[in-house]
């Protein structure tokens, strides 16, 4: 059974496999998530409310991340999902998570015991955009 490697960021998600511990990189998928990459006033149509206190300024309510964070929550349960359900299927004997600090830890949160078992090894860099050989220089020498 292959090792896999996932490396996400906040918008894209690659899976890559390699068959034996010291094969180069294969992509075998990838996950857009486009909603990833809006700022927050794209993600808003109206300004957040308003709340006066007693004694105090007016302050924003609903911070202005929360969209932001709803996103990055929804992009890390699809990742979830597509491991889940692969590892249901027995495709791949070990993980290796290379993510963005923030979306590591969501991820972190939301993968299952058995799924957590099965994780090798982790890395909190968003290395999307690299060449599979890039990726594969911050791995073990054997996965």
């Amino acid at each position: 059974m292959p090792t896999w490697i996932l490396v996400a960021g906040n918008s894209r998600a690659r899976l890559f496999a390699a068959e034996k511990p010291a094969d180069p990189l294969i992509e075998i998928s990838t996950l857009a998530f486009p909603e990833g990459r809006l700022h927050e006033g794209d993600l808003t149509t109206d300004k957040a409310g308003r709340g006066q206190a007693p004694g105090a300024g007016a302050h924003g309510v609903n911070g202005e991340e929360g969209h932001k964070q709803e996103n990055a929550e929804r992009f890390a349960s699809l990742i979830r999902d597509d491991l889940e359900a692969a590892r249901n299927q027995g495709r791949f004997s070990k993980l290796y998570i290379i993510a963005s600090p923030a979306l590591l830890g969501l991820l972190r949160k939301q993968l299952s015991a058995p799924l957590r078992q099965l994780v090798a090894g982790e890395l909190d860099k968003n290395l999307t955009t690299q060449t599979p050989e890039a990726i594969r220089r911050h791995l073990p020498d054997f996965l």
